[in-house]
């Protein structure tokens, strides 16, 4: 628990500094500078002056649920991060039922959304509420298609088993399918993480701070937290089921190379995977402009849904009569 934690917390405080440095670089500007060198020490800062601002009490808000609704949000976000595998026999949780376990917690931040809009008495965070809502219970849907066809193919729901079913071949190489489910696993995991250009939760200029607007100190120190995990979350996730997660590279027939590969630790393949996948997603989100509600729900029900479901279908098929490209 206590490493899982450690981890969560270095890792948010990088993908901080991270996202400030790459959206700087696609601005043409240099980000924070002055806090360290190279403005290294301005994410610590910002932490300690999280950590002592003062944490207020919201007139007619409800009490229990606006007080809970942060915690809702970290424990799904720290919930789905026990389950990434960092190495081979290096994962917290690794169930047979791994796969549904994730999207089973995961959904519990929807909660956390919701109740924090509508416990904060507040007409912006309600609006903010049942927008992030409505999109994150739909982009599910194609989350967790996309999962499905990943199952389909390695035969298993535990984590490390599809790990290790990849040894051969990632699951990208191993169909023509598995590119599209992971396309589509990433332009929905985007829009589960609340994410630009799918932000219109949190949209500034309509809603001020979207269903956090109410909470001060660590209870927005909390969404802050579980936003940037969530981004680290999805992206461990993608590279887990479709990148090999820890597994090396391999190409058949290439012995010296896959021997070379093979010296690399497993816990750099499977960050240098997941934080190459962190800055596609970012490079999207400061690319695109933000997009409207009835877009984002027409994206998902109109296109991405019954993709995720011929993607399933023509999966099933192709596993049925060995039409795979697995190599042992």
């Amino acid at each position: 628990g206590v490493c899982i934690l450690t981890a969560y917390a270095l890792i948010a405080i990088v993908l901080i500094f991270m996202e400030r440095k790459v959206c700087a670089y696609f601005q043409c500007r240099l980000g924070p500078m002055r806090v360290g060198p190279w403005g290294i020490f301005q994410v610590f800062a910002d932490v300690l002056k999280m950590l002592i601002k003062e944490i207020f009490a919201v007139d007619k808000a409800d009490k229990l649920l606006y007080y809970i609704a942060p915690f809702l949000v970290i424990i799904a976000s720290v919930g789905t991060f026990s389950f990434l595998p960092w190495n081979k026999g290096a994962a917290v949780l690794d169930f047979n039922v791994g796969v549904f376990l994730i999207t089973a917690i995961s959904s519990i931040g929807v909660l956390g959304i919701f109740i924090a809009g509508w416990g904060s008495n507040n007409k912006y965070s309600v609006v903010s509420a049942m927008r992030g809502a409505v999109q994150m219970i739909s982009y599910e849907i194609s989350l967790g298609l996309c999962l499905i066809s990943a199952v389909i193919l390695t035969g298993t729901m535990q984590v490390s088993g599809i790990v290790e079913a990849q040894h051969g071949a990632w699951l990208i190489f191993q169909s023509p399918f598995t590119w599209l489910a992971f396309l589509v696993f990433l332009i929905a995991g985007n829009a589960e993480a609340n994410r630009g250009p799918f932000d219109l939760a949190e949209a500034e200029s309509e809603l001020t701070a979207g269903y956090h607007t109410e909470y001060s100190g660590m209870g927005f120190g909390f969404y802050y937290l579980a936003e940037y995990l969530n981004l680290f979350v999805i992206s461990g996730i993608a590279a887990t089921v479709f990148l090999g997660g820890w597994m090396p590279l391999h190409v058949s027939g290439l012995d010296g190379f896959n021997a070379i590969m093979d010296f690399i630790p497993g816990i750099v393949w499977f960050l240098g995977k997941t934080f190459v996948v962190v800055f596609l997603l970012m490079w999207i989100r400061w690319t695109f402009p933000r997009l409207r509600v009835d877009q984002i729900l027409k994206l998902e029900w109109k296109y991405l849904m019954p993709l995720s479901l011929i993607i399933l279908v023509l999966m099933t098929v192709c596993v049925a009569f060995g039409w795979t490209f697995k190599v042992a």
